[in-house]
């Protein structure tokens, strides 16, 4: 991690407050062996336990990227009676789309698309990027947030399955993505940049959470910081017995995702995710600091495959390529050059964490 983040913190040693709140508080959390093994039979156990009567034991959200994918595979080989969904917004690569369709297939589990309006999604999306701030998928977030939950609600599902871990996660500075559930903030930017109204699209904030947290008892489950996850070895079965297919790169199972992930952060604000996933798997001890700088070296992106995502995102935005270019090109933004509930949101889930401090199911 580097200063591309506007608030690191460096401690003597040189370590950085991502790093160092990594290593002493997310790594309680993470795989210790047979420990981690006995609670992982538990947690399982008290899934199926606690969902005798109903249809599903639990909702898995699937993208057909590696973490969706090796998570829902997980969860039908421990014996869990799984409803695959899958929020579809239009930027599904083919590869993702078939990944989806064998694992449901292979795995014989039952699943469904969401799928949103794709005028009114649009809509939003180039709201976003006009506003100029990182958090230019954003509104997917929140789309894939509320369409589980409100999937598990319709089929009286008590467990929502993530592929959200920590080992290739667990470090993301707010600065490059700000929290999806501030609606404060979601709302100001399409109301300032976009234009229409909100009819059909799945907002989820706060209030929703909490709604169907506390009222709904709908948990959030994170099943690989259960086990010793390693990538290679989960594209490596996921190939082998799912017939999975490699689609490029992290996120590009979402043609948008992928490039606003490898280039526009990048090109406009000097964000290279790579390092935030590269200090995750650093701290879970699966890649070295010197291979990861050596990853670093090279470039994000290939500028010829770049133009080609250029023209053809353009075109389905229904913009110019100049058009697109030219939102590019605009000075960069952050949350707080907006309207926003960031110190109010901070309350609420500081409260919440500590009244809910032994929940460990929710904690990510």
């Amino acid at each position: 991690m580097d200063t591309t983040d506007p608030i690191i913190r460096f401690n003597d040693a040189g370590i950085c407050n991502h790093c160092s709140e990594y290593l002493n508080v997310r790594a309680a959390h993470s795989y210790k062996g047979e420990e981690t093994d006995i609670q992982f039979k538990a947690l399982i156990n008290q899934i199926k336990s606690g969902s005798k009567g109903r249809q599903y034991d639990c909702v898995v959200g699937l993208s057909g990227g590696i973490d969706s994918s090796y998570v829902a595979y997980l969860a039908k080989k421990n014996g869990l009676r799984v409803l695959g969904v899958h929020m579809d917004n239009g930027w599904n690569s083919e590869e993702a789309v078939q990944n989806i369709r064998n694992i449901a297939q292979i795995l014989g589990i039952d699943y469904e698309s969401y799928v949103l309006d794709w005028e009114e999604f649009k809509e939003i999306q180039l709201a976003f990027l006009k506003a100029s701030v990182p958090e230019a998928d954003t509104p997917t977030d929140i789309a894939i947030l509320s369409c589980l939950h409100k999937v598990a609600h319709n089929y009286g599902a008590k467990y929502i399955i993530s592929g959200g871990n920590f080992a290739t996660e667990g470090i993301l500075p707010k600065h490059w993505h700000y929290n999806a559930k501030d609606l404060t903030y979601f709302k100001h930017i399409h109301k300032t940049f976009g234009k229409g109204k909100i009819k059909t699209f799945p907002t989820f904030g706060f209030r929703s959470e909490m709604y169907y947290k506390l009222v709904k008892k709908i948990k959030m489950v994170y099943l690989l910081n259960y086990v010793s996850y390693d990538k290679m070895e989960a594209i490596s079965l996921l190939e082998k017995e799912l017939n999975w297919k490699n689609y490029g790169g992290k996120h590009y199972e979402s043609k948008y995702t992928g490039f606003i992930q490898s280039y526009y952060l990048f090109k406009k604000f000097n964000i290279d995710y790579r390092r935030a996933t590269l200090s995750s798997q650093i701290c879970a001890g699966s890649i070295s600091r010197e291979e990861a700088l050596e990853i670093l070296k090279t470039s994000p992106f290939n500028q010829e495959v770049v133009d080609r995502e250029i023209e053809y995102i353009a075109k389905k935005l229904g913009i110019t390529v100049d058009e697109m270019k030219q939102i590019i090109d605009l000075p960069p933004h952050w949350f707080h050059d907006y309207p926003n509930d960031e110190k109010w949101l901070k309350y609420v889930y500081d409260t919440y964490r500590k009244v809910f401090k032994k929940e460990k199911l929710a904690s990510f």
